[in-house]
């Protein structure tokens, strides 16, 4: 691998839902095929993403019919010549050698399983790779980083994981889907680093010591990342990277992000840390506003010192070894 060809993994990006644009065509989204080759992204991992609803059968229901869905339609983007899609480490691995972009896929927020643990062998037989355990509100899995007061919700409701949430990580690990605590609330997310058997992933956040910002980890838990053996992917949301003006979105750049990632290296290590850019769930700085421009976080890195080695580990090695040894521990 060089610095100019490493492979690129991102690792959490939202798609349009319903009527997904032709992704093999220039669309208005900032992932399609056309950008991902503009600029060497090498493997994507899109998601099937459900928003928090009401806590009971029908809503249930429907999030998991949508999840399930949005997994097909993912798993049919790739033909196998366009674009592979891959469900293990060693074929996206295969899709980079033969120069095909790699199309992976995950569910966004564990209230699509509502109380149904046999969901998550299913979205696992259809491909995901991980599960986010919650969203903006809580859930029958776990508290939330940040609450939904318009449903409801009391800044904690359960100190973190349920029984049903360590019932759902205890299956996770069973079957080979990987935990991500983005999203999780803090009591919720260190729980889940302790009963986990595998190390547990965060794939979008930012540091907390940088910006104190409710959906980014502060030192302790970047402590619990690596003590775990994970991973925390740190992302182009440019809230996370920087405050807000007074009366003003937050703007923020690719230094910015690499800001963030230089701190968590110091805290725990460059083993533990990757990159990741919620583009089209609102990611995006300025020098990094589309797939086509991924080779600026890679000059960026290479600006600082960074060797291809240590490129490489930060775009998707760090990730795919906790992947393999998730996928090691499948019963």
């Amino acid at each position: 691998m060089n610095t100019n060809n490493p492979l690129i993994l991102d690792t959490h990006i939202d798609i349009r839902w319903p009527e997904p644009p032709d992704w093999l065509t220039h669309t208005d989204r900032c992932v399609d095929l056309p950008k991902m080759r503009e600029g060497g992204m090498s493997a994507a991992v899109f998601i099937a993403y459900v928003a928090q609803g009401p806590r009971d059968h029908v809503g249930h229901a429907a999030a998991a019919a949508r999840a399930e869905a949005m997994l097909r339609h993912i798993r049919d983007r790739a033909d196998g010549t366009t674009a592979r899609f891959c469900a293990t480490p060693d074929e996206v691995e295969a899709a980079f050698a033969a120069g095909v972009p790699a199309v992976l896929s995950a569910v966004e927020n564990g209230y699509a399983m509502g109380h149904d643990l046999g969901r998550i062998a299913l979205w696992r037989r259809l491909g995901a790779i991980y599960l986010t355990l919650t969203h903006d509100g809580h859930n029958a899995l776990s508290d939330s980083a940040r609450p939904r007061k318009n449903l409801g919700d009391a800044e904690e409701e359960h100190g973190g994981l349920t029984a049903l949430g360590r019932a759902a990580i205890a299956e996770m690990n069973r079957v080979g889907l990987m935990l991500d605590c983005s999203h999780v609330s803090k009591a919720g997310m260190m729980q889940a680093c302790e009963i986990s058997r595998v190390p547990v992933a965060v794939t979008h956040t930012a540091c907390a010591a940088l910006n104190a910002h409710p959906r980014n980890l502060d030192d302790e838990q970047l402590d619990a990342i690596r003590a775990c053996g994970g991973v925390a992917q740190i992302t182009a949301v440019a809230s996370f990277l920087r405050p807000a003006p007074p009366n003003g979105a937050a703007q923020a750049t690719v230094a910015d992000l690499v800001d963030h990632v230089e701190h968590a290296v110091r805290r725990i290590g460059l083993d533990h840390v990757g990159i990741s850019s919620d583009f089209d769930g609102g990611g995006g700085v300025q020098g990094w506003m589309h797939a086509g421009e991924s080779a600026a976080i890679t000059a960026e890195l290479a600006r600082r010192g960074y060797g291809p080695r240590e490129i490489g580990l930060l775009w998707s090695g760090n990730f795919l070894r906790v992947w393999r040894q998730v996928l090691r521990h499948v019963t």
